[in-house]
């Protein structure tokens, strides 16, 4: 319940009638003082989502441990014991991509020389060559007590030696390379003899290709190079990867809804179990995402192999989840449920493959 100091005047702000206690009895406003110092509009989020009663703890609780159990009480007509599933789900979505934002899932700064500052040994090492950077760190493992200078050259090297893989593979696809008149599109060299070729001969997928091409021809006349293409492509893609997740959401509904009867199950019914089981996915990533990173930043062996054995543990539970859910909100025989959870997951599988090539895609016509 919200902590805000409750008005003198009981006349409701909203409606007109006449509050007794702290909500109105017509319209359910809060009779509070309508101006607040400012931290109150962080307060005031936390105590809306929250409730401090234990909803949003019991349905994160549930949602991670009760497969399908949130999406039943839902159903069921019990909507004010947990977190409306819209809420749940805009609420988790924003989290995880808002520490995606801030620990990107990958490094796309393929010109970036390794930071020294990560280490104070990494000028003394810089320069050195990949196997020479594996004999130095093995044979500093070798010692039986590593101090704390040992610590800070294994750092070094291990940055280092990131750096040279990432060189390796910039040079192997040639991303300094501008795209000029030696690229093509699809043997056309320039825009004008492609647009009079598919005038010639139009295809149904001229809708994606023409702009494709378009905008290939936009970039090369620009001279642009691979590698800032591809960062283009990768940083638009993330922006709008939560936007192409809410409109998928209705499409995994909807293939649930072709595999289950029509006059049991309505379309709503399935929707409510998608977002469930999406709120349960991000916020999983989420976690792996955590562990991963986890991982990477520890240089205990013990802690790593535990860190990864929770990885492991939590990678079968997610692919399980579904499973699990599915059986207990649809109450179908355990053999028919997984069949139809293995259909499912081919199918979405196939339609999330079309959808990241069509944010692909989307993010190439958007590059400026």
């Amino acid at each position: 319940m919200s902590h805000g100091k409750i008005r003198e005047d009981k006349t409701c702000q909203n409606c007109g009638h006449q509050v007794e206690e702290r909500f109105c009895p017509n319209c359910g406003q809060e009779n509070i003082e309508s101006r607040h110092p400012f931290y109150f509009l962080f307060t005031h989020f936390v105590e809306d989502f929250t409730h401090y009663d234990g909803q949003f703890w019991g349905t994160l609780k549930n949602l991670l441990f009760n497969p399908g159990k949130l999406t039943n009480i839902y159903l069921e007509g019990k909507r004010q014991k947990f977190v409306p599933p819209v809420k749940l789900y805009i609420f988790v979505s924003f989290i995880t991509f808002f520490v995606f934002a801030l620990f990107p899932l990958i490094n796309i700064n393929f010109g970036d020389q390794p930071d020294k500052g990560d280490s104070a040994k990494a000028g003394f090492f810089y320069g050195m060559k990949s196997s020479e950077v594996k004999k130095v760190i093995d044979s500093i493992k070798t010692k039986p007590i590593l101090d704390k200078e040992d610590s800070l050259s294994i750092k070094a090297l291990t940055v280092l030696a990131d750096s040279s893989k990432t060189d390796a593979i910039k040079n192997s696809l040639q991303m300094d390379n501008k795209i000029d008149a030696d690229f093509s599109f699809n043997g056309y060299n320039t825009r004008k003899s492609y647009d009079s070729a598919a005038a010639k001969n139009p295809s149904f997928l001229d809708f994606i290709e023409i702009p494709v091409a378009h905008k290939f021809f936009e970039l090369r006349e620009k001279g642009a190079t691979k590698e800032e293409i591809f960062k283009n492509i990768m940083e638009k893609s993330f922006h709008n990867l939560p936007k192409a997740l809410f409109i998928y959401l209705p499409i995994f509904a909807f293939f649930l809804w072709i595999f289950h009867k029509k006059k049991k199950w309505w379309y709503f019914d399935h929707g409510i179990f998608t977002l469930h089981y999406f709120s349960f996915l991000l916020l999983n990533i989420l976690f792996v995402f955590l562990l991963a990173k986890l991982a990477s930043l520890s240089e205990f062996w013990l802690v790593n192999f535990i860190l990864y054995i929770i990885l492991s543990v939590l990678t079968i539970y997610i692919i399980a989840y579904f499973f699990i859910a599915h059986r207990r909100v649809y109450h179908s025989h355990g053999f028919v449920s997984f069949i139809i959870g293995v259909l499912l997951f081919t199918i979405n599988y196939i339609a999330f493959l079309f959808l990241v090539v069509g944010l692909a895609l989307v993010s190439f016509l958007m590059i400026h």
